[in-house]
């Protein structure tokens, strides 16, 4: 299954509070669950203006469906292609 990662564009993401990211959290998970089992959340990351998130599912087209029932920002999506890590040097 394709794995994804998500640019979505919030300015202020950084300050966010815990009760405002479990907010957000429990509207994605409610979405995800209305969506079905292909497509999953993985991990998110915040920085001051953006939070990027890993997702695996089928297809862009499924995130943008996610995104846009969720009311959620999605800028750029990107399909990873491969990973690497430190190990990876030593292959």
């Amino acid at each position: 299954m394709p794995k994804f990662i998500i640019e979505r564009e919030l300015p202020g993401a950084g300050s966010l509070g815990n009760a405002d990211l479990q907010g957000v959290s429990a509207k994605s998970c409610s979405v995800l669950k209305a969506l079905g089992p292909e497509i999953q959340w993985v991990e998110s990351y915040v920085t001051d203006d953006k939070i990027y998130c890993v997702y695996i599912a089928p297809s862009e087209e499924l995130i943008r469906q996610h995104a846009s029932e969720g009311g959620f920002p999605a800028n750029r999506i990107s399909q990873i292609k491969r990973m690497i890590d430190p190990t990876t040097a030593e292959s």
